[in-house]
């Protein structure tokens, strides 16, 4: 493979790992909507949750997943069921995924506003990712996340972005679509995410089949999705200490 000259790389499970935050954050949530008495968490939610956390596709699941643990949903159901289910249960107590969401959102917003070393504690960036960033002259996020969010976080750790090169939640657009907008700028885009449908998405799209697609083996990913990369013929399983060394060295 041609080096790249554009690093694409998703956020969250790809550059940082937000587990810690996202839990806090989905239980605030999950309170306000169904837990008025805001009871404690115990341990093995929590827990359970950190398993869980890649059937998450976009931030308002995250609460309606603390939900089903809380209804007592086993995790095999949740992990073979979870889209539908996660709308099941939306439509039950009639809800849908932009007001949870909007919650989501304003209760991490009221988080940064009134502590935010606290906010930023939560956080934890994988081993090596921002000297990566650091040395890479080309480099763009794509992300479901906010992109303040993530500039917040990137700042926090020396890293300036410019507006050109982070593509947030706002942006409301899927990832593909960015993708191809960027392609004509650039001669080869190598694309780092930790979502295998993602990937299979980019895949679909022939006008991008020039562009090199790595699975992020240490991401928000399942056995089953590593396996599936691994033995695909256009996806490349990508671990972290390969992602630190130089590209030639990441096939």
């Amino acid at each position: 493979m041609r080096s790249p000259s554009l690093l694409a790389l998703d956020f969250d499970g790809v550059i940082c790992d937000g587990l810690f935050e996202y839990f806090q954050t989905a239980w605030r949530a999950y309170c306000q909507l169904w837990n008025p008495d805001k009871t404690p968490p115990t341990e093995e939610v929590a827990q359970t949750f950190y398993r869980l956390r890649p059937v998450v596709e976009t931030g308002w699941e995250m609460p309606v997943l603390i939900h089903a643990l809380e209804s007592g949903f086993s995790e095999a159901v949740i992990l073979q069921e979870w889209p539908n289910l996660a709308l099941e249960l939306l439509h039950h107590h009639r809800l849908n995924p932009k007001e949870v969401g909007a919650i989501v959102d304003r209760i991490r917003d009221q988080w940064i506003a009134q502590d935010l070393p606290s906010w930023l504690s939560e956080h934890r960036f994988y081993p090596g990712v921002i000297d990566r960033l650091k040395a890479t002259e080309n480099f763009v996020i794509i992300s479901t996340k906010e992109a303040r969010f993530i500039r917040q976080l990137l700042q926090e750790q020396g890293v300036e972005i410019q507006d050109d090169r982070l593509f947030g939640k706002e942006k409301q657009r899927p990832k593909y679509e960015i993708l191809r907008q960027l392609k004509p700028h650039y001669g080869t885009i190598w694309f780092i995410e930790d979502r295998l449908k993602t990937l299979q998405m980019i895949e679909k799209h022939p006008e991008l089949t020039d562009v090199e697609l790595f699975l992020a083996d240490w991401g928000y990913n399942l056995l089953r999705d590593r396996d599936i990369a691994q033995q695909s013929d256009r996806l490349h399983l990508l671990s972290l200490d390969q992602f630190q060394r130089s590209f030639d060295l990441w096939s």
